[in-house]
């Protein structure tokens, strides 16, 4: 030691400095090193790693819903590299690693480029670790490793990976990979995803098929197909683009697989409540996925296997009758079914059937409807009503709220003229609200939402959990009836904030999770209760509505579905073109939700809410709640009852020849008397209003319903006499002139194949008391005047732009002006056929 002490003081100054890094560096480099390798796994543990260990997923009395079972005897059927289409492995390779069969375990470059490729398109489009990479963070490290985000961990996978691809080959390596993949759906490896979601063998995968699986591994949940179509097709988009641009594919081959259409199915094996299943195993794999192989789990579901299995049954029978023809109907071509059931106190899920038959693949049986967007039809119209009942808000509507059940035309925000309509085409003039929602009247929802606003319901539909419909411009009015799309389990959870007095609940999957030795990882508790997102009064005034049966019964009858022997609030929604029918109802104790459709969004035949989805909610509304006790729902404090007329709802005259009880929230009650039911001294040798020189025995007292001028030619058309004096004298309203036709930013059409001069359109309007002479301007010239009911008059179509305004002369000589109304005429006709041009200048 003394030698080399003394050899190193004979050194310059800075030799020594020199030296001294060098021995700081080669120590440094020593402890990197090991603290990189120290207890480094063995790669001879690579095959222990694909043994996932056993998890039991129960019912919530402890029967066993499904067995994930080891892989080598379960949904985990590995096949040698050889049987699995070469576009399966280039998919993967352009997806997960391009550069694999070039590297040995690491990749610094497709790093880079995976880097680079994410930050363009804004997501995760290819993947930045190597395949080698992934097979040893998946096989060899533990889920404590796994689960870090640290440069150790990364560092730790890289040199494993090195030492893999040592040992093994590309081709092996690459077979590991496929066999022990996560795909979603409980399946695990290339051959068990292959039959979970195209009910084939890996060898049999078509291009199409195999690339939409390759996007599959980076995040299952995300990407699903059988469940968010839309996404798992974007993602297979990437991974065709990909394949062109590793060069395994030319452009018009990644296009015509892109389109290629794609038929789902499930390889059949044991398994109760599959839907149900998939949808908490997604959690458990979210929550636990260290613990799942750590030794399994046993996992108590909120599931209830009886309620599942008669709901189950009764959805295979309504199927089966609906799709049987018959002499008196054919058949309605309706495919799949979906019942979800809550507790609407707790928020779990008692029961999800996500199909007809989850293994029936020509029927798409494999797709969970139950958490498929699709059009809900009418069901949004509780919602919409509540918050024009909002007690907080100036002048808010109430159940006998009345509504002009009748043609209504709305501008847009697109500056579009929409004029809904009802089911059946048929209009019924004044209604109460009551009997509107009831009923499921659509004219009067959207006139509602028009008061409201879009944004509000949006908002309130957020607050109840929907997560979809983000984008209400693109909804506009049509969202009451229908527009956009919701999952039948938001839906369901939405109703149930009613049943809960107006508080949103959560829902629940899981009870109970354990580890093997019987350690609870996890134990629901209720949750403490949401604050209030629809008022406890409005909440009760709606149910109270949809458990109304005598205020549905013009549109549904006396024994529809939707009676079930006890109190049960419940809506239907259809859409236009049959795609869509929905039942969604509930009790104190059980809110469920039916959709019936098709799941390739194919119409159906003349199958709407009460006919398709009804049935289904009544018979397992019966069978599971047959045991329990008949509640009522509880009325909130401080409701108060008073008399109304049965028409206008305000408050009844002596000439009101019906009245009924309704309830409101204090400070609601009308304080205006009918003004529809009006009594009129007529001469009955004229018919007309009597006067001082009528004799008494020819004077006759008569009530007439004066309907306000929007509903008069709907009063004409169903035979409602008028009073015998200008309607202006009868009408009552706000005094406004106003045009009622035509619609706002209607395009009307000339048709080659009518004359042109029986083309025509009504401009009327509605005038204001004292009025004695109404003129049309079109494009700010006279058009015509009027003096005399009912102060409308014809003008033949003539191609071009326009805007009509009226103008009103009153008794007093005062002139009052409408808004402007802007519509346009075009026209297919040759030029040299058609008439002169509409400008008027």
């Amino acid at each position: 030691m003394r030698w080399l002490w003394s050899r190193l003081r004979q050194l310059k100054r800075w030799q020594q400095i020199v030296l001294g890094a060098a021995l700081l560096s080669v120590g440094a480099l020593i402890i990197f090193v090991l603290w990189v390798v120290w207890d480094l796994p063995s790669i001879d543990n690579i095959q222990a790693g694909m043994a996932l260990p056993t998890t039991h997923l129960y019912d919530r009395k402890g029967r066993l819903l499904y067995e994930v079972i080891d892989p080598q005897g379960g949904r985990h059927e590995p096949i040698p590299l050889a049987e699995i289409p070469s576009f399966m492995r280039e998919a993967t390779i352009a997806t997960e690693d391009r550069n694999f069969y070039a590297t040995r375990g690491i990749d610094l470059e497709g790093m880079i480029r995976a880097l680079w490729i994410n930050l363009q398109g804004g997501e995760i489009r290819a993947g930045g670790s190597t395949i080698t990479q992934q097979v040893v963070r998946n096989l060899l490290l533990d889920p404590d490793q796994r689960a870090e985000r640290t440069l150790r961990r990364k560092l730790r996978e890289m040199a494993l990976a090195v030492q893999l691809s040592l040992r093994y080959s590309h081709d092996d390596i690459l077979a590991l990979y496929l066999n022990q993949t996560y795909y979603g759906n409980l399946a695990y490896g290339i051959q068990a995803a292959a039959r979970v979601y195209f009910n084939k063998d890996a060898r049999d995968l078509t291009l199409a098929e195999a690339s939409m699986l390759a996007g599959l591994p980076q995040s299952p949940a995300v990407h699903d197909p059988l469940t968010n179509p839309e996404a798992a097709k974007k993602r297979q988009r990437v991974v065709l683009d990909l394949m062109v641009g590793a060069g395994y594919l030319r452009p018009e081959e990644a296009d015509m697989a892109f389109v290629q259409p794609l038929q789902y199915g499930s390889g059949i094996f044991p398994i109760n409540a599959p839907h149900f299943v998939q949808e908490a195993w997604k959690i458990i794999a979210r929550d636990f996925w260290d613990h799942l192989y750590e030794g399994g789990l046993e996992v108590t579901t909120t599931l209830d296997l009886d309620w599942q299995r008669a709901a189950e049954e009764t959805v295979r029978r309504q199927l089966l009758m609906l799709n049987t023809a018959t002499a008196n109907k054919p058949a309605n071509n309706a495919t799949s079914a979906a019942v979800v059931a809550i507790d609407p106190k707790t928020g779990q899920i008692l029961t999800m059937v996500g199909s007809g038959d989850y293994f029936n693949d020509e029927t798409s049986g494999a797709v969970n409807m139950a958490v498929a967007p699709r059009q809900p039809g009418s069901t949004l119209k509780p919602f919409t009503y509540a918050l024009t009942f909002d007690p907080i808000q100036e002048n808010p509507w109430t159940a006998a709220t009345m509504i002009l059940d009748v043609s209504t035309p709305f501008v847009t925000h697109k500056l579009e003229s929409y004029t809904p309509s009802n089911y059946g085409l048929v209009e019924r003039g004044p209604v109460l609200i009551r009997e509107a929602l009831a009923s499921s009247y659509n004219i009067p929802a959207v006139v509602a939402l028009d008061k409201v606003g879009v944004q509000a319901l949006v908002n309130l539909l957020h607050r109840l959990g929907i997560s979809t419909l983000n984008d209400p411009e693109r909804l506009g009015l049509s969202i009451t009836l229908g527009g956009g799309e919701i999952r039948l389990t938001e839906l369901t959870a939405a109703y149930a904030a009613l049943a809960n007095m107006g508080r949103p609940i959560s829902t629940a999957m899981i009870l109970e999770v354990r580890d093997r030795t019987g350690n609870i990882l996890y134990q629901w508790e209720p949750k403490p209760p949401q604050p209030y997102v629809i008022d406890p009064q409005v909440a009760w005034l709606i149910t109270d509505i949809l458990s109304d049966n005598e205020a549905r019964l013009p549109s549904f009858g006396d024994h529809s579905p939707l009676q079930i022997g006890r109190p049960a609030a419940v809506k239907t929604g259809t859409t236009t073109d049959y795609r869509d029918n929905w039942t969604v109802g509930f009790t104190p104790q059980l809110v469920t939700g039916v959709w019936v459709g098709n799941p390739d969004n194919t119409p159906m035949y003349r199958v709407s809410g009460v006919t398709g989805a009804g049935p289904i909610w009544n018979d397992f509304m019966r069978a599971v709640l047959k045991d329990l006790p008949e509640l009522n729902f509880e009325r909130p404090a401080g409701m108060i009852q008073a008399e109304v007329c049965a028409t206008s709802g305000l408050l009844p005259t002596p000439y009101c020849p019906k009245t009924r009880v309704e309830w409101f929230i204090p400070g609601t009650i009308p304080t205006e008397y009918d003004q529809l039911y009006q009594m009129y001294t007529i001469d009955t040798r004229t018919g007309l209003l009597a006067d001082e020189d009528t004799p008494p025995i020819y004077r006759r007292d008569q009530v007439f319903l004066v309907l306000p001028q929007e509903a008069r030619a709907w009063g004409i058309r169903n035979g409602i006499q008028p009073p015998p004096l200008p309607l202006e004298l009868a009408a009552h309203g706000d005094g406004v002139l106003r045009l009622l036709t035509p619609d706002p930013y209607t395009i009307f059409q000339i048709t080659p194949v009518m004359p042109f001069e029986t083309q025509k359109v009504r401009f009327s309007v509605v005038v204001p008391p004292g009025t004695v002479r109404v003129e049309y301007w079109l494009n700010d010239h006279l058009l015509e005047t009027v003096q005399q009911d009912p102060w409308w008059t014809w003008w033949a179509l003539v191609p071009g732009q326009y805007t009509l305004q009226a103008r009103a002369t009153l008794k007093d000589g005062s002139v009052e002006q409408s808004g402007i109304v802007v519509f346009s005429v075009t026209s297919f006709v040759p030029p040299d056929q058609r008439p002169p041009s509409g400008d008027l200048n």
